[in-house]
């Protein structure tokens, strides 16, 4: 009798589609930023946002991108933190009214300083010398920026320089810029050490970080400021808090406002936005880990189910705000951390966070059975999770699926057994 081996541990659950309606149906008007994103990292959920398609100059948020393939060159081992590099005349590209570390000609300097210089200072010198060491010329590198945000889903995103001059063929949008925040905290999160500092010194030259939440917020660790006149003032910011879920990572969340009117405003609006995320929405267990999710008949082999499991826990994140009324973010109190309404009598009325929510799934199956011999990866299935009737995630399942055909007298024999059982 031939073995039939199946390999549940080979099952890999993937996001199929999270682009779905937001969580919470934050009034635009409320909101001074032109435009704005709020995004889970862990389930990769649009929380809530505002022309995040819209093709924008991002200004020096473009320089996540050159920390992003620098960091990921580091990690190659094709570039090293210690490297010291000695400024060519590519500086030289850098005008006087530009953010820069005033690299000189011949000068050396590390790399580690460099990407220092970069995400702290906004360094445009910084800029272009890290992509000339890397790809060879400014031009080269550009076009690798431009293929990484491809490969990351930025389709409203073109780069044609990489320290995020105007330029008219130049821009990125909320939600783009918002997917390269993501990508950067998970993929290469060294990126934080550096966005965290407060200040940097570069010789004589002191510059305080001008993300403000950084002051007043002790779980805001990143992203990245940035201003142009054609731009306004554009904010990435990161933060990470408790997730309150067992054997889970503490719940990181990006906010991108775009288009604002102050260094000021840009924060203000940010913190508001990513303290409202954190209190009336929260990430849940959707899928326990091996959670049986479906079973699929097996014909010409011995085994008659295949069982199809979930190895690992899955995360969605749902809402806590169960009132109609679109939320006003003027009213979100930033004291209580809670919004605050006027009621018919005019007194205030606290708007607490719902403690229950109401999530289920449907499994749709792919395949409506397996028929031996098989050897190979293949999609079995799609859970949809749902809160109430809005759709949250579709995850789709694949496991490897290995079935051996059973001799013909087996095949028989169950035959056999079936036609009198």
């Amino acid at each position: 009798m031939r073995s039939i081996t199946t390999f549940f541990a080979f099952i890999s659950l993937f996001w199929a589609s999270c682009l779905h309606a937001s969580l919470l149906h934050i009034a635009p008007s409320s909101v001074e930023a032109e435009a704005w994103t709020i995004l889970d990292s862990q389930s990769g959920q649009i929380i809530a946002s505002h022309n995040s398609e819209q093709q924008r100059a991002p200004a020096s948020l473009t320089k996540m991108m050159v920390a992003y393939i620098s960091l990921k060159e580091i990690q190659a081992g094709r570039l090293k933190k210690e490297e010291i590099i000695r400024a060519t005349p590519v500086v030289n590209m850098v005008q006087p009214d530009e953010s820069q570390m005033y690299l000189k000609v011949g000068e050396q300097i590390s790399v580690d300083q460099l990407l220092a210089g970069l995400i702290v200072m906004s360094a445009n010198d910084a800029a272009v010398t890290l992509a000339e060491r890397i790809s060879g010329n400014v031009p080269a590198f550009v076009q690798r920026m431009n293929q990484e945000a491809q490969a990351l889903g930025m389709h409203n995103t073109h780069f044609t320089n990489p320290a995020g001059i105007t330029m008219p063929a130049h821009y990125s949008s909320a939600h783009d810029m918002a997917l390269l925040g993501q990508k950067l905290t998970q993929q290469t999160p060294d990126y934080l050490s550096y966005s965290i500092q407060p200040d940097f010194r570069y010789k004589e030259h002191f510059h305080h970080a001008t993300n403000l939440a950084l002051k007043t917020d002790p779980s805001v660790d990143g992203l990245k400021t940035g201003y142009t006149q054609a731009a306004g003032y554009n904010l990435a910011l990161t933060a990470h808090r408790p997730s309150g879920l067992p054997n889970q990572p503490d719940r990181r969340i990006i906010v991108v406002v775009m288009g604002t009117k102050s260094a000021v405003k840009r924060s203000q609006i940010a913190e508001q936005l990513l303290n409202l995320a954190y209190v009336y929405s929260r990430n849940e267990i959707a899928i326990q880990e091996k959670q049986q999710l479906a079973e699929l008949p097996v014909i010409r082999s011995t085994l008659k189910i295949f069982k199809i499991q979930s190895p690992q826990p899955h995360i969605v994140t749902t809402s806590l705000y169960n009132h109609s009324n679109p939320i006003l973010l003027t009213q979100f109190d930033p004291t209580r951390q809670l919004l605050v309404i006027q009621d018919q009598q005019h007194q205030p009325q606290i708007i607490a966070p719902a403690q229950n929510t109401q999530t289920h799934f449907d499994v749709e199956l792919t395949q409506k059975s397996l028929t031996a011999p098989l050897a190979g990866p293949m999609e079995l299935a799609k859970v949809h999770v749902y809160q109430n009737q809005q759709l949250l995630q579709t995850f789709n399942i694949q496991d490897n699926v290995i079935l051996e055909q059973a001799h013909w007298w087996q095949r028989l024999w169950m035959w056999l057994i079936g036609l009198f059982a």
